[in-house]
């Protein structure tokens, strides 16, 4: 897979809907069959390349959601912007038997696997909980002992992607645990953060600094940089930060 994320030794690819999940109203998973996969490391993203009738390509980015065990199959989890482009069409109107045009794998530096140890330290806010997934799910599928911690910023109960299988995965593993902030709308009776993510807020989820854990963060600009700064505050070693940015886009 070396240099996988060089763009120029890429190909397009087709690969053909087997199954399609709705994680929340807005938010869909997408496994697509590609036979000629050649594998990933959990964190990275394929390119998708729309093309319309008239031969006009619209092409976005999706992290991999699904753990590399999965081979060949490719799991992306797709997040309808109201006035995207291409996002509405995979959320909303495409079907198993449909095929798509990707290529991939790309991107190095945001990637886990389990030889690479821990603990890890993982922290999302809305749709950045793709490529976290992808090495949860590659924890689990792998049978790594890392103990690993998720802290997940969301705007309310409904709109937590993945939520059942979080759960599912923390009641089941002695290696996982799962930690939830709502910034909006919180239930009664509600038991997790309800605010923005903080300093107090880590300090009280995060590993010991001193224990030197390998931390992903991944989420809207603001969020990452704010939270990058409040784990330095608290002495996490920069090197050992890992981040990824995402805005807006089809």
């Amino acid at each position: 897979m070396e240099g996988a994320e060089v763009l120029g030794r890429l190909n397009w690819q087709f690969g053909e809907v087997v199954a399609t999940q709705r994680e929340t109203d807005r938010a869909k998973s997408i496994t697509l069959s590609v036979p000629d996969w050649s594998g990933h490391r959990a964190g990275q993203h394929v390119d998708l390349r729309l093309t319309s009738e008239d031969g006009y390509h619209a092409e976005r980015s999706y992290s991999i959601a699904s753990a590399p065990e999965d081979r060949p199959r490719v799991t992306i989890t797709v997040e309808r912007i109201e006035t995207g482009e291409v996002s509405p069409y995979l959320t909303d109107e495409l079907h198993e038997g449909d095929k798509l045009e990707l290529r991939g794998p790309i991107g190095g530096y945001f990637v886990w696997e389990a030889s690479m140890g821990g603990p890890l330290f993982l922290v999302a806010g809305g749709s950045g909980i793709v490529p976290l997934m992808a090495m949860i799910r590659h924890q689990a599928a792998s049978g790594s002992s890392v103990p690993t911690r998720l802290l997940y910023s969301s705007r309310s109960l409904a709109e937590i992607i993945y939520r059942d299988e979080l759960e599912r995965l923390a009641q089941g593993s002695k290696r996982l645990e799962v930690r939830h902030t709502l910034t909006r709308e919180a239930p009664t009776g509600w038991a997790g953060y309800h605010r923005r993510v903080d300093a107090d807020m880590l300090r009280e989820v995060a590993w010991p600094a001193d224990k030197h854990p390998l931390t992903y963060i991944c989420g809207p600009t603001p969020f990452v940089e704010a939270t990058a700064t409040f784990l330095a505050a608290l002495g996490y070693a920069s090197q050992r930060i890992k981040t990824e940015r995402f805005g807006p886009s089809g």
